[in-house]
């Protein structure tokens, strides 16, 4: 596995990371042990970087990786937690809490529920408009200095919020979604990520399964995030499955799937973007992997863009309310 490095001063992680959500929430019923088969799948295969947040599941992920890594070497694995989001009892989202106080507060917990003494990355979930993100950023500075916290990501926030964050203190990364399906992060976001020495940790690089060429209209039914995501409703499913064949056509002739070329171009957009595969099962794990041995050429890249304009994709990535709480979606930003 292939190492890249997060941010000008960040981390060396693997090329690849494992996004956790997936194996506690909000993608149908979860399955524990194949959750746990799966992680140590991907440490094994030298995957270092595992994303959770301390609200999926309700603190069930965190603890689902605490288990996980039992017995393994915990120098060797970047765990990086998102904060902020909160709940209530039935699981419904009731916002953002990035004051300093609840900074402390919401890594207490975090610590006792990885079983670690440090988390190597630490990030709001979202901007909290009710707090300058200058003083979450710097609350977590000090968690830095004190030694419970290694480095300070964001997570779907504009280029003024970045350049504001930076003023503050080093960020090794910004979470973001980038994928062929959702390009937003080109026109400014990730230009000034790059200017400021940021790297790009990037998820939904399969948009939620659309780009995975296994998504028909059959299943947009099911219960779970999708059936709320504008991108999986009627006609706009239809358009958008119509782009996935496009893509499926090309990965046919290359002998690989429509998951492996998504994987693959999010790869090829620089080693400073960190693809993170939202793999539940060890199956997925392993196509996933596959994608990290593609070698695509400018011709190709040009094809696989071409079968997927950004312009053509039907439907915001959020519904209308969780658009509303994305600082990276606002003008001006």
């Amino acid at each position: 596995m292939n190492t890249r490095q997060l941010g000008r001063q960040g981390p060396q992680v693997s090329a690849i990371g494992l996004g956790c959500m997936g194996m506690s929430d909000l993608y149908g019923p979860a399955d524990r042990d194949e959750g746990i088969a799966t992680i140590h799948a991907a440490l094994d295969a030298g995957i270092t970087l595992l994303d959770t947040g301390d609200f999926y599941g309700m603190g069930h992920n965190e603890m689902l990786i605490r288990d996980a890594l039992q017995g393994r070497q915990r120098e060797n694995v970047v765990v990086s937690v998102k904060f902020g989001g909160m709940r209530h009892p039935a699981g419904g989202w009731i916002g953002f809490d990035a004051r300093p106080v609840a900074v402390r507060n919401f890594l207490a917990y975090t610590l006792r529920r990885l079983g670690t003494d440090y988390i190597d990355i630490y990030r709001p979930a979202r901007l909290d408009p009710a707090v300058p993100v200058e003083e979450t950023v710097g609350a977590i500075a000090d968690l830095v200095k004190e030694g419970y916290v290694r480095e300070i990501g964001l997570s779907e926030v504009g280029a003024h919020t970045l350049r504001r964050a930076r003023a503050v203190a080093p960020i090794a990364d910004l979470q973001i979604e980038y994928s062929l399906m959702s390009r937003g992060i080109e026109a400014e976001i990730l230009p000034v990520c790059r200017e400021l020495g940021i790297g790009i940790t990037a998820y939904g690089v399969l948009s939620r399964g659309l780009l995975s060429g296994a998504w028909s209209k059959e299943r947009g039914a099911q219960k779970d995030f999708r059936s709320v995501s504008p991108r999986f409703q009627g006609e706009n499913l239809e358009r958008n499955l119509a782009l996935v064949e496009t893509l499926r056509g090309i990965a046919d002739a290359r002998g690989t799937s429509p998951a492996q070329l998504a994987i693959a171009w999010a790869l090829s957009r620089g080693d400073d973007i960190v693809p993170l595969v939202g793999a539940r099962r060890r199956g997925q794990l392993t196509d996933a992997l596959a994608a990290t041995g593609l070698k695509l050429g400018a011709e190709e890249l040009a094809r696989i863009e071409a079968a997927i304009p950004p312009d053509a994709v039907a439907g915001s990535r959020y519904n209308e309310v969780q658009m509303a709480h994305l600082d990276s979606e606002r003008s001006g930003h």
